[in-house]
């Protein structure tokens, strides 16, 4: 099957909505799923955009997206951070994950970032071969580390 890889634009956010909850329900956790596509159009475009998103389109279908944003380390200077790369069940195995890949670390180069940086669920063993396969450095003796908003605010109100 063929597909395109594109930016996306704002547009686009409403079936960019629709992949984020297939990986949810994928990674057993569609209720986590704060985000609207509202959110999306308002965060990923205009004067200060807080991502870039590459979507893959088929017969005008969105197939899969990659969404990454700007971080800096202290260790290596500017890296982005691949927050998902989500392909549709129906084309895994098309080819479409290393398309979505390949123009990430494209936009990388582009950008002259030193990392591109992203997490993989433990479990999700397909997703790790795949990316080891490309040359990814699957870390597994690190952990993410998150402070959810109510963790904010109770770490703020024992102060």
């Amino acid at each position: 099957m063929k597909f395109t890889i594109r930016d996306s634009v704002k547009e686009d956010m409403p079936q960019v909505m629709g992949l984020i909850n297939e990986l949810a329900k994928f990674e057993h956790e569609a209720h986590a799923v704060d985000v609207t596509s509202d959110d999306l159009q308002r965060d990923g475009f205009g004067d200060k955009p807080l991502f870039h998103c590459f979507v893959a389109e088929t017969d005008n279908e969105l197939v899969g997206i990659a969404l990454v944003y700007p971080r800096y380390s202290t260790w290596k200077g500017p890296v982005i951070h691949l927050e998902d790369l989500i392909v549709t069940e129906k084309m895994r195995g098309s080819g479409l994950g290393t398309a979505l890949l390949e123009a990430v670390v494209k936009y990388g180069r582009k950008l002259g970032v030193k990392r591109i940086s992203w997490e993989v669920l433990d479990w999700n063993e397909p997703a790790i071969k795949f990316y080891e396969s490309k040359g990814a450095n699957v870390m597994r003796d690190w952990d993410v580390v998150q402070l959810d908003e109510a963790g904010m605010q109770r770490f703020i109100e024992n102060i």
